[in-house]
């Protein structure tokens, strides 16, 4: 048989003539960002060597120096010896190439294997470790959130509602109602990654292959079962090359992760500035102006905030994509693999950006008392008080707005209004409704479960210590 020409990449069989246009080439390649998967194709290609042994393709030997091959380029990868040909289009070929060239029975490994199953194998595999190390860094952002809430647990601050001062709560519920967002984002991406960790290999192009591989033995040696030991595959060859739903549900659980991010950092933009004034965020985590010397710019938290957008944009790209793509494989897919790798890149900088910024994160407890001892915060414990008198509660919602409103012709805050002042709005108010605006006895009394009082921030700090211990 003739050798194929040499412009021919490996891909491309005696069906052609000559390799393609150098300008085809150049549009249609993807190891300049694919190569990123190297360490998951070599593991991949490792398990199949392995499955070809079982069942005769290979011998013993050729396993041996398949895997040895193999391992000597992925050393060669890790220290940045190993040259990336575009002209062999993508990671698979540039490594089977190489391998080939050090050992020829390399020839014999892409038996009873396409690249669409490779390709969604390698994914599957990168996706997979991905999810589990961002877990463990939301964890990280958790018990900084954690940390600050409980160094300054003591400290009040107005909670807002439309952005205006609405009731007191401990800056630490606060910090607290973060880590419950993010601890929906780790169920999200926990339950995402159930389906990541599914096998596609042995899925051929579309249609499977008529030799006896094992499929179960690669799944096995893969890792992909689930909590019971349970080996997970693939059960439609054509659904298995053209399934990117994995891809698109981890975007989405980015995107809202992305989301979560970006309303803690509008938080901490405002508490950051002259009118707040509740925190200071260390030198090492701001930036300046190149034109007013005063500046000190929450950056970090900024562009947090900003890359929600790009997070969100790659989601809609993916679905996009997806949305009139033919069974099964079709080179759109090709398209993924930069929305996914650039989502993933932006959520975990963006997760150990945050946490480390926290962790560098000072409280003006001076500030956050002045603003928390508003007595305004406290009118509707004032209408709870008529309530606890009998009155129906839409009736003092409505007598304490009055009181708000003498308040604010007297120019006097409400707990300097004097007992004659309150009953000349309603008879009902007695001596005892000024004691309403003792602003450490109202946060003691809210205590039903999920609420900001004294005890139950305390219990809430335990329960997430003990959780991410």
């Amino acid at each position: 048989m003739k050798n194929a020409p040499a412009a021919s990449p490996v891909s491309r069989s005696h069906r052609f003539a000559g390799g393609p246009a150098a300008d085809v080439a150049q549009f249609t390649e993807s190891i300049s960002f694919d190569h990123r998967l190297w360490r998951h194709d070599i593991i991949g290609s490792m398990a199949h060597a392995e499955m070809l042994y079982r069942i005769g393709v290979l011998t013993k030997k050729e396993l041996r120096t398949i895997v040895r091959g193999l391992d000597a380029i992925g050393k060669d990868i890790a220290a940045g010896k190993f040259k990336w040909n575009s002209a062999l289009e993508d990671v698979h070929m540039n490594i089977e190439s190489e391998l080939t060239r050090r050992v020829p029975a390399g020839a014999k490994l892409h038996t009873a294997r396409s690249r669409n199953d490779q390709v969604a194998l390698d994914v599957r595999l990168w996706l997979r470790d991905e999810i589990s190390s961002l877990l463990g860094e939301i964890a990280n952002l958790q018990r900084a959130l954690v940390s600050l809430a409980g160094q300054n647990a003591d400290v009040l601050i107005p909670g807002y509602t439309h952005l205006q001062r609405a009731q007191p709560v401990y800056l630490a519920h606060h910090l607290l109602a973060y880590v419950e967002m993010l601890e929906r984002d780790c169920e999200r991406l926990w339950d995402c990654r159930s389906r990541v960790n599914v096998c596609p290999l042995g899925s051929g192009a579309i249609a499977g292959t008529t030799l006896p591989i094992k499929r179960e033995l690669v799944a096995k040696l893969l890792g992909f079962v689930d909590a019971a030991g349970k080996i997970q595959l693939t059960q439609n060859s054509m659904d298995a090359v053209s399934d990117r739903d994995f891809a698109v549900e981890f975007c989405a659980a980015a995107a809202l992760l992305a989301v979560h991010f970006s309303r803690l950092s509008e938080d901490l933009i405002l508490w950051s500035s002259a009118e707040f004034n509740f925190i200071k965020i260390a030198d090492a985590y701001t930036t300046g102006s190149s034109l007013m010397p005063q500046k000190k710019n929450p950056d970090i938290a900024e562009l947090a905030r900003g890359k929600s957008a790009r997070v969100i944009g790659n989601l809609v790209s993916l679905l996009t994509l997806l949305k009139g793509l033919p069974m099964t494989y079709n080179r759109d897919l090709q398209e993924d693999k930069e929305r996914l790798f650039d989502t993933a890149d932006a959520v975990r900088a963006t997760t150990r950006l945050l946490a480390a910024m926290l962790k560098h994160t000072a409280i003006n407890k001076a500030a956050c008392h002045a603003a928390a001892k508003d007595p305004a915060l406290l009118a509707t414990d004032l209408a709870d008080y008529l309530v606890r008198k009998g009155m129906p509660f839409r009736q003092a919602h409505h007598v304490v707005g009055a009181v708000v409103a003498v308040g604010e012709k007297t120019s006097k805050p409400l707990n300097e209004l004097t007992l004659a002042e309150l009953q000349a709005v309603d008879k009902t108010f007695s001596r005892d409704a000024l004691s309403v605006f003792n602003l450490k006895t109202a946060m003691a009394k809210r205590n039903l479960t999920g609420a900001p009082g004294t005890k139950e921030v305390q219990k809430q700090l335990a329960r997430w210590r003990k959780n991410l211990s």
